[in-house]
Order: C-alpha cells, then structure tokens, then sequence
C-alpha cells in the first residue's frame, strides 16, 4: 500500500448495537469500506455479518461513530441507521455466506476513514503472497461489547491461521486459533507483515490485506473450542457488488458466477460451525 494497516483499520472499524425490548443488547462489528458508485459518486458501505443484522429485530439500529475534539481527544458518538422498514431488509447479503452489506451516511470523517475495496483480499491474494497455515493475523471487535476505552475504539487481538487456505471456490473459510466472544462477529480479519519473503533468497516487502470477516466459532458436542471461522474476503467484494444490482432493482441474488454451489455457513467440511452468539 504501504500503510499503517492496523492503525488505518482501527479507525474504519464500528461498533453496531440495537437495544431489545427485554433491555438487553445485541452487538457486533462492522468496517467501513470505500466504494464510489459506477457513476463516481462518493459511496461508504458498512460490511457485517449477516447474523448481526438478523437478529436485530428492531428497524433502527445505532452505529458507534466517534468525534475528535479541538483538544485531540476522542468521543463516543454513536448515530443511528434504519436497517428495516416494516418486515423488509434494508441491506445486502451474500447469497450463500454470512456477509452483510449497507450503504451509510457516515460523518465526513469516517467517510475519509473507510478502506478502499483494493484492500479485501481477492482470489489469488493468499497465493500470490505465500499466507496459509501457521500465519499471525489480527483481528478487531469488540468481545462482549467492550471497547478498548470509552471512545469506542475497536480491540485488537492477533491468532495464528489453523487451517490450510484453499481457493475460495474450494473451500470459502479458514480457521483462525483465537477465541471469539459475542460481539466479535463481523470484525476484519487482516495481515499486516513487514518484511515478508514469499521463498529464500526473494526481496523482502510488506504483504498487507483484510483477509476476511470473522463469522463463526468452532465447537464440538457443545464445547468451545477457541478457533474462529473466518469467511475470506473476496466473499465480501462480492457481496459489495450486489449492491449496485439491487439499486438497479433486479431480481434477488444469486450464487455469483465462477463458484459451485455453496453450502449452508454453518455446515464447514469437518467442523461444526456456530454463529457468534452476539
């Protein structure tokens, strides 16, 4: 790029709540993408997990924006957006994967803050740069609704990938060994490695890309097990792409094309998959 990614990132990241009925919360992460229209026009799109949005029943939910003052300091300032009117949603999702996606009207200082689309890993992203097995990646969120201070910022928590990474077409998640909590889903999964040599003797260069979204945990005969799904990024562009469609008002997506059939999010090849309970 080159660019502070986990600096950059940190400030594209949000906070999305929705107050229940009962008193309680449901909370999850969210990151802010730049992606001008096909005219040019100046677009930010929030990406989620599409669970979040789901089980926010209520048609207002709030987004956790914050403020620098005159003096430097930051404020929470969380503002809200209308995800449903009446029965109908008013976002995008993948048709076969846990990726959510909404047009906001960010404050102009979020609006600058959003990554540019460029940054989501494509098809060849982990091949091209030798990412598999064994790799640290970091992640943010906000683990049980907390934030890293009373400004909203997003934590950052890092994990080794556990699985190998196959062409998305093959197999469209891998597994991260790092514990999820409610309110992690959602949250940008990335790699930010300075001096990485792809094979012996190659020049070093920085490799730095939002790899995916965090999506699910792992468990088996109802134990947690401390691993993480992550749905890789080329799923989320592909989600972004949709929205243009649906703006053209075509008919309800479809499995995009170059990919198989895709099975259900919760059913990984020799995993047991669970939403993050958020």
């Amino acid at each position: 790029m080159p660019v502070d990614l986990p600096a950059t990132l940190t400030q594209a990241t949000v906070q999305i709540e929705q107050a229940q009925p009962d008193g309680s919360h449901i909370v999850g992460t969210g990151f802010l993408v730049d992606d001008p229209t096909p005219d040019g026009k100046k677009r930010t799109v929030l990406v989620t997990a599409n669970h979040v949005l789901e089980r926010m029943t209520q048609g207002e939910a709030h987004i956790g924006y914050r403020i620098q003052g005159k003096d430097g300091a930051w404020s929470y300032d969380p503002e809200p957006i209308v995800i449903r009117r009446g029965k109908a949603e008013l976002w995008t999702h993948h048709p076969a994967r846990d990726v959510a996606a909404i047009v906001v009207a960010a404050p102009a200082a979020f609006a600058k803050a959003a990554i540019p689309l460029a940054w989501l890993a494509g098809d060849d992203t982990f091949t091209r740069y030798g990412v598999g097995q064994g790799a640290e990646m970091m992640v943010l969120g906000y683990p049980q609704g907390l934030s890293a201070n009373s400004a909203g910022f997003p934590i950052l928590r890092s994990g080794r990938v556990a699985s190998p990474i196959e062409r998305a077409a093959l197999s469209p998640t891998f597994l991260l060994d790092f514990r999820v909590f409610p309110g992690n889903s959602g949250g940008p999964v990335f790699i930010a490695d300075a001096g990485r040599r792809r094979q012996e003797g190659a020049d070093a260069e920085d490799v730095e890309f939002v790899a995916g979204i965090l999506t699910q945990q792992v468990e088996l005969n109802d134990q947690r097990l401390e691993i993480g799904i992550v749905t890789e990024a080329c799923f989320v562009r592909e989600t972004i792409s949709q929205l243009d469609r649906a703006v053209k008002g075509s008919a309800a997506p479809v499995a995009p094309a170059g990919h198989p059939p895709l099975a259900p999010t919760t059913d990984a090849v020799a995993r047991v998959g669970r939403p993050v309970a958020d």
